[in-house]
């Protein structure tokens, strides 16, 4: 029989592993709960609450086929082997990962044991992401050519062999410990081809204007991103359901053909970069505990625990939209991406934190936690990539055009609730109204401009941009042609060819 391994692809329509492993006679459907992996630090509690969800979903989908998902409770070397000693494995059919550095690690280990003993370990392409990459170039062509092709359809006949499962565990089990999630909407747990029906149809109209905002952008994104996390759907079936939707919704006129129209183009490019920052930790497997550029190894930021790093934890900064922002996030599980920015940059320039600590925080609170994207984005929200612009964020203008009346404020920072809307963004300017709120941890300007001297400081030396050439090579997106890239640069010093990555 064939093994077909479910990791990050918690679904049956568009899977590969399992549409040709049933053609070739009975499977063994299995996930295994590896105790290790949820001992890691970019793991949390809220994380293991959706697998859950998922995993019985999927049970489910078996089980109304007549089968049954096996869940293994274990590290995956030791259970495939016990599976493979007492069943005739030929195969085990799973998708390729890209995800942290123990999954590389354990799937390194995996591999040398199915080749030692001749068992064929076929790996299939997830979304756009394409293992061994000789070069960047062309990258977009691969990823449009994919999300092309024929998507899988679900089984018709699933034949499964005996095997029993292992009890799933709790969170008290497994030693995850609450952390403040409570969920204020369920589009995480509907089934995934309802809330993209949802968005596609009704929610999506004004994408494109609202996804920047924090209230508006809760019902007027996608809200996939866990979903696609945890693979209950695929890029491509996304991607081939908005092209089907962008067909139907010709026969709209004005405003509302122009907003769909925009929101469906920025909507498919973002399925795109999606891919291409997953496509980066592919590439580049440090990306997730060392600098991208290692010039920046010589800013020398906050690397212990401090109060700074407790307050802005907590939301308790004494920037109202920055702790707004943090406790929506410890709340929900989710915020979108322009306050995820905020997050982190204010956080890296205006508190001066290493990003090593902050992204480890936040990727236990975000439950579409994805080591690819956020890990990439955490750096260039840094300044540590060398080759992106950058970008401090001021918390007070943003606040102030994307929460102008302060109400989103205002629901999560209850302290501020009765301070009137002109004040709402700077309390401190009238500290006879501020009360129980705190303080502003620092001096917004000065460290901003502080932390702009650092940064470009380093940016600006020789030797730092003839590394970056090299990274972009390496990483960079290809919206330009590399000679194009070479001529926007006032200098263009020589290649170093020692640049190691």
């Amino acid at each position: 029989m064939n093994i077909v391994w479910f990791k990050r692809d918690l679904r049956m329509l568009d899977h590969g592993p399992l549409s040709n492993a049933c053609a070739k006679g009975k499977i063994l459907p299995l996930y295994i709960l590896e105790p290790n992996l949820w001992r890691q630090p970019d793991v949390s509690y809220r994380h293991f609450l959706h697998l859950q969800h998922y995993l019985s979903q999927l049970d489910d989908m078996f089980i109304k086929r007549g089968a049954k998902l096996v869940i293994k409770v274990g590290e995956a070397l030791p259970v495939l082997k016990s599976l493979a000693t007492r069943h005739n494995v030929k195969a085990i059919f799973s998708h390729y990962e890209t995800w942290n550095k123990f999954s590389k690690d354990r799937d390194s280990a995996i591999r040398k044991w199915t080749d030692k003993n001749s068992i064929d370990w076929k790996e299939y392409q997830q979304n756009g992401v394409v293992r061994n990459l000789n070069s960047r170039d062309g990258w977009s062509t691969l990823w449009h050519s994919h999300m092309r092709k024929k998507i899988y359809e679900v089984p018709a006949k699933i034949l499964c062999v005996s095997e029993d499962s292992d009890n799933l565990p709790s969170c008290q089990d497994m030693l995850l410990e609450f952390d403040g999630f409570e969920p204020n909407s369920n589009l995480g747990k509907i089934e995934p081809g309802i809330v993209l029906k949802s968005f596609l149809t009704e929610r999506g109209e004004n994408y494109q204007r609202e996804m920047s905002g924090p209230l508006l952008s809760a019902d007027s994104c996608s809200r996939l991103s866990t979903h696609i996390a945890f693979g209950t759907i695929s890029i491509r079936t996304i991607f081939q359901r908005t092209q089907q939707q962008t067909q139907k919704k010709l026969d709209l006129v004005g405003d509302k053909l122009k907003n769909w129209r925009a929101s469906y183009n920025s909507f498919q490019k973002r399925l795109r970069w999606h891919c291409h920052f997953i496509q980066k930790l592919e590439d580049l497997r440090s990306i997730e505990w060392k600098n991208i550029h290692p010039i920046y190894d010589k800013l020398e930021r906050e690397t212990s625990y401090s109060e700074n790093f407790e307050r802005w934890k907590r939301g308790e900064t004494g920037f109202p939209f920055v702790d707004a922002c943090m406790r929506s996030l410890i709340s929900t599980g989710w915020i979108n991406f322009r306050m995820r920015a905020m997050l982190v940059s204010f956080a890296s320039y205006n508190l001066w934190i290493d990003w090593r600590q902050t992204s480890l925080y936040l990727a236990r609170l975000f439950s579409d936690y994805e080591p690819g994207i956020h890990y990439s984005q955490v750096q260039m929200q840094s300044g540590t990539t060398g080759i992106n612009t950058i970008r401090i964020y001021n918390p007070i203008k943003q606040g102030l055009e994307h929460d102008p009346q302060g109400k989103f404020i205002k629901k999560w920072v209850p302290e501020l609730r009765h301070m009137p809307q002109a004040n709402v963004h700077t309390p401190w300017e009238t500290p006879e109204l501020l009360g129980k709120y705190y303080s502003p941890i620092v001096d917004e300007k000065l460290s901003r401009e502080s932390a702009s001297t650092r940064i470009h400081q380093l940016k600006n030396l020789k030797i730092a941009r003839s590394q970056s050439e090299a990274i972009w090579r390496k990483i960079g997106s290809r919206k330009i042609s590399e000679n194009d890239y070479l001529k926007s640069r006032k200098k263009k010093p020589k290649l170093q060819n020692e640049f190691e990555f």
